[in-house]
């Protein structure tokens, strides 16, 4: 069997099992086993052909968990107004207790208010950001 040949199979083996996980990093190690059967089509030697997979795929790889990582993570599901339909609405502070929360009536109910970070203590209207547990967090509007 050519050494195209065993690269072909390894990335294909490599993209089949990346869909059994659902890790994309195996796609990116699919790239270096499709850099090594073109090197390896190019009659290099075996030793050029790993090291040509081994850097296309790490490469590929690092490159994968850099960009990942400079992206903001998902938001909270308790700050999605289409999880919760609280979140957006606007509500009316009128005191703010000294342990940063306040006791307001919403909705026909009274509810503690807890502040987002950044946000100062001031009397006024809020717009609510997130519902924890019993709680609305709010930031200024």
């Amino acid at each position: 069997m050519a050494e195209s040949t065993l690269w072909w199979l390894l990335g294909g083996a490599l993209v089949a099992l990346e869909l059994f996980t659902g890790s994309f990093y195996l796609l990116m190690l699919a790239l270096g086993a499709t850099a090594g059967a073109l090197a390896a089509h190019l009659g290099w030697s075996p030793t050029v052909q790993l090291v040509a997979a081994a850097v296309i795929g790490s490469a590929a790889v690092v490159g994968l968990y850099l960009n990942k990582r400079r992206q903001p993570g998902d938001p909270s599901v308790r700050s999605l107004r289409s999880v919760n339909l609280d979140v957006g609405e606007t509500i009316q502070v009128d005191v703010w207790q000294p342990d940063g929360t306040a006791s307001v009536k919403y909705r026909g109910a009274q509810w503690t208010v807890v502040r987002a970070p950044g946000t100062p203590p001031e009397p006024g209207l809020y717009i609510v950001s997130e519902l924890i547990g019993n709680r609305l967090m709010v930031a200024k509007a």
